[in-house]
């Protein structure tokens, strides 16, 4: 599948954005698997068994494994609190931002100064759902004044294939939450 491809959604994620200077290169494929800090694999891995286990919760019948179901998803909640809770503290206020939109191919964000197109960057997407963290590099492609800001979008340049079916998953949350939204408000008004 071709990265422009991938939809994009509203959502507002907690991202670093480390703009590289333009003498550093960006590390080759193997450079960057071994680059990735070690809390970032841990969050993927975590959640790619978290994904496993749930289907196989879901074959248990209700009734007779409801307290060990209640207990499973308490143990999983409390992990999840505290993943966040540590993934958290790779987040550097100096370079965090907000993203306006993000997807599995690119995002955008809102820069008090423009930023070059053709820059490069090594970023940091932190996600609530799933409880996880994406570690990447990506280059500016977009670089537009709105206002007394600039509409920055960025482009995955480096991205484990893991990493980018977490932030599909994250998108289809974000996505269906909206449609959630907007059904329950065509209720409210009827």
């Amino acid at each position: 599948m071709n990265q422009d491809e991938y939809f994009s959604v509203s959502a507002g994620l907690t991202i670093n954005i480390e703009l590289l200077p333009p003498s550093e290169q960006l590390p080759d494929e193997i450079a960057f698997s071994h680059e990735i800090p070690p809390l970032f694999r841990v969050a993927s891995e975590c959640t790619g068994l978290e994904d496993g286990v749930e289907q196989s919760l879901q074959k248990l019948t209700r009734e007779d494994s409801k307290p060990l179901l209640d207990y499973l998803t308490a143990q999983n909640s409390k992990i999840n609190l505290l993943l966040s809770y540590v993934l958290s503290q790779q987040d550097n206020p100096r370079h965090r931002h907000i993203t306006e939109t993000f997807g599995a191919s690119q995002l955008t964000f809102f820069s008090a100064k423009a930023i070059p197109v053709g820059t490069n960057a090594r970023v940091k997407l932190f996600l609530d759902k799933p409880s996880a963290a994406v570690y990447c590099y990506a280059k500016v492609t977009g670089s537009a004044a709105k206002g007394n800001k600039f509409e920055i979008t960025l482009k995955y340049n480096r991205l484990q294939e893991d990493d980018r079916d977490l932030l599909i998953r994250a998108a289809l949350y974000f996505q269906q939450k909206l449609l959630r939204q907007r059904a329950q408000q065509r209720t409210d008004t009827q």
